[in-house]
């Protein structure tokens, strides 16, 4: 038996017991050699099945003896091993995280009415499995449906829930993301007047951090600030004369401050907050925003005398994050470029200062990850190898998986998540980052319907929650698991909405690889929107018939409406041409459609949003469809000026506006218009307008009359 659990990745199914299931509550006995706080919180959740009268916790007769103990000779940390042997389940792990995901492990089983456990060992892949996390308060950046997240942020019954979610799905980093986070924590003795509250709020909000950074450390969670530079409170801006643009509240500046005393406030405030929050972990930076005109090596002069100072000047050492530059060049954005990765993996090698080895991060194809799991770019471009080759000694590469593309519809994919990690995780990456830049997931604003059990926002993303992070530390978690969560939630229907939501969620999938975004308002896959410039300003519409006749997609498989006319008669192989990605796009579509059409949703209306997404997702990908094979016959129009090929686009943009029609039958009645970031962000020149299919189906049929005026 002992070779047996030697494999890294190990899943027993029931090895000594069949499974039987109790008639009434489960008398079980626990031993417990253990009494770190991620234990006892496994066991306090434990004892919810005692009060739900599943289980019942006794010293005396029991139908099942738990013995919990530390192995951290042959487990490894976070990773856990249970073995049941008639009614005595024997749970090792190889750190106190990982006996507390076995002890979880084994309530979840319990949970389900077992009385017979199943044996089972896991141990994590990914040692960094990290939420990305935008706060709502000084943050990067600001319209109504960020702000709104405010109350719901500060409430820390919000993070309770929050934080148990990531323990449910086995994250466990928590990266808190604003412009300037200090002063909001902390008032330094040397500059007092930086500090944006009152003594009586900033006892306030200390205590709301440290009730955080507690609970998340209590729950095997890391906690890391994240600022953008150089950023300072208006206060400070204000009382040095400092740092305009922070009293002006723009974001993208010309210039970054770079005072001696702007130099002194960072390091001053860095070393305050962790000497403040001896429970969080770590701070990280990123070089872009608020340094602007700063070439890249005075970027990065500017952080190793200023924050790297202050977290040397710090009475303990804290874990590091390093978001690398992006370019050479002078502004926010740019090109990548091999020079700047030199001169950056240059500094990160001599960097040792640490609590452990740092983390650096990249985005994955740029602010919209959810596309294909091919890495085509990162922020900037194309990137190199410089960062791994040679194999770096003090730091690990982690993936950024921004999602600007889903806010509403309900999504999980498994398929592509294993994909993903199988064809981007190699020695030098270590993990990745699951978040939004314009989207918090905190207060719930866009469930409209009354009965609806979700009180936040990011419960009703809970499958997209829990593919993630289940997958990043066990990519070999089957989907037989997945579909378990689903009955459990919805009885007999388990099964069936887990195919049709992982056909679904191909769609954004499809439109991401397709359109080949890059920063965050330059694709909203679920509006099917991007942004332009019209009459000189920033506006998002409809993604056009032009637009993607013309473009190149981000999926190398891909082949171009350009590079189809070229060679129809002879499509590569190896290529997937318009018309077959339509056609088997549109095929799935229907199959996930079929999968749910005879659900009955009057009862619950949990049910109802799960089977209105799958419908929305489904319609939305036949529009695609339609309107790709439209682009098609519009491009061909174009050179052949042929009114038989501008006919065949008619028809087929016909064909796709019906289905935004039904897109918007199958949206109206669950979700209201609610504010997005895309429409309303920073510049208030431009109108707050509400986000809803029904207010985008305009564009698509003037798109249509359009397209047959060309007749």
């Amino acid at each position: 038996m002992r070779n047996i659990f030697q494999s890294k990745l190990y899943l027993l199914p029931a090895l000594f017991l069949l499974m039987s299931f109790a008639k009434g509550p489960v008398a079980i006995r626990l031993n417990v050699n253990n009494t770190s706080p991620q234990v006892e919180y496994a066991l306090e959740k434990m004892k919810e099945l005692q009060q739900s009268k599943i289980v019942v916790i006794s010293d005396k007769n029991s139908d099942l003896t738990i013995n919990a103990s530390l192995d951290s000779v042959s487990l490894k940390p976070e990773a856990y091993r249970i073995v049941s042997k008639n009614n005595l389940v024997t749970i090792k792990g190889g750190d106190a995280v990982g006996l507390m995901y076995g002890l979880l492990e084994v309530k979840d089983q319990l949970k389900t009415g077992k009385v017979s456990i199943e044996s089972k060992e896991e141990s994590p892949n990914l040692m960094f499995r990290a939420i990305k996390f935008n706060l709502p308060w000084d943050s990067y950046r600001r319209s109504p449906a960020l702000q709104l997240h405010y109350e719901t942020c500060r409430d820390t019954k919000f993070w309770e829930s929050f934080l148990d979610m990531m323990v449910e799905n086995r994250f466990n980093k928590l990266t808190l993301w604003n412009l300037h986070p200090f002063s909001y924590m902390v008032k330094t003795a040397k500059y007092p007047e930086g500090c944006s509250l009152s003594d009586k709020e900033l006892a306030e909000w200390q205590v709301f951090w440290k009730e955080l950074f507690r609970m998340a450390k209590n729950r095997g969670i890391e906690t890391y600030l994240i600022n953008w530079n150089i950023f300072v409170s208006p206060e400070f801006a204000k009382a040095h004369n400092v740092c305009d643009y922070c009293l002006e509240g723009k974001h993208f500046v010309p210039q970054g401050d770079t005072s001696a005393i702007t130099k002194d406030f960072y390091r001053e405030s860095i070393k305050a907050v962790i000497d403040t929050y001896p429970d969080l972990t770590g701070l990280g930076i990123t070089l872009g925003e608020g340094m602007g005109n700063m070439t890249a090596e005075v970027r990065q002069q500017w952080i190793l005398d200023n924050y790297i100072q202050g977290m040397r000047m710090a009475s303990r050492k804290a874990k590091f994050i390093y978001r690398v530059p992006l370019s050479a060049g002078t502004g926010s954005g740019g090109a990548t470029s091999v020079e700047t990765e030199q001169l950056t993996r240059s500094a990160l090698d001599t960097l040792s200062c640490f609590d452990g080895p740092i983390n650096i991060e990249l985005k994955f194809n740029w602010s919209h990850a959810f596309s294909t799991p091919s890495l085509v770019k990162v922020h900037g471009g194309k990137l190199n190898d410089v960062y791994w080759n040679p194999m770096p000694k003090n730091y690990y590469l982690a993936w950024m998986m921004r999602n600007e593309d889903f806010f509403m519809l309900r999504w999980g994919q498994t398929d592509f998540i294993r994909k993903h990690i199988a064809t981007n995780v190699h020695p030098h990456v270590n993990g990745y980052y699951v978040g939004s830049e314009t989207y918090i997931p905190a207060k719930d604003y866009i469930t409209s319907l009354p009965g609806a059990s979700y009180r936040y926002a990011f419960e009703r993303q809970w499958m997209y929650y829990k593919t993630m992070g289940r997958l990043l530390y066990n990519p070999t978690t089957p989907d037989e698991f997945f579909k378990n969560e689903f009955e459990q939630r919805f009885p007999k229907y388990g099964a069936k909405l887990f195919e049709a939501q992982a056909k679904a969620s191909k769609v954004p999938l499809v439109i991401g690889s397709w359109q080949n975004a890059t920063w965050d308002f330059s694709l909203y896959s679920e509006g099917f929107l991007q942004s332009m410039m019209v009459d000189k300003k920033k506006v998002q519409k409809l993604i056009s018939l032009n637009d993607m006749a013309e473009k190149t997609p981000m999926e190398p498989a891909y082949l171009s409406i350009a590079d189809f006319l070229a060679n129809e008669n002879n499509v590569p192989k190896d290529k997937i041409s318009p018309f077959h990605l339509a056609d088997s796009l549109e095929l799935i579509c229907n199959k996930a459609i079929k999968e749910v059409i005879k659900i009955n949703t009057t009862t619950r209306a949990d049910l109802l949003y799960e089977v209105s997404d799958i419908k929305a997702w489904a319609n939305l990908g036949i529009y695609f469809s339609n309107k790709l094979r439209a682009a098609v016959e519009y491009k061909r129009f174009k050179t052949s000026n042929n009114k038989e090929d501008l006919d065949k686009a008619i028809g087929w943009l016909t064909k796709a506006t019906a289905s935004w029609h039904t897109l918007v039958e199958v949206t109206k009645p669950v979700y209201k218009p609610v504010p997005l970031t895309h429409f309303c962000e920073n510049d208030k020149e431009f109108p707050e307008v509400d986000f809803h299919w029904s207010i985008v189906e305009k564009q698509v049929k003037d798109e249509l009359e359009w397209l047959k005026s060309l007749k």
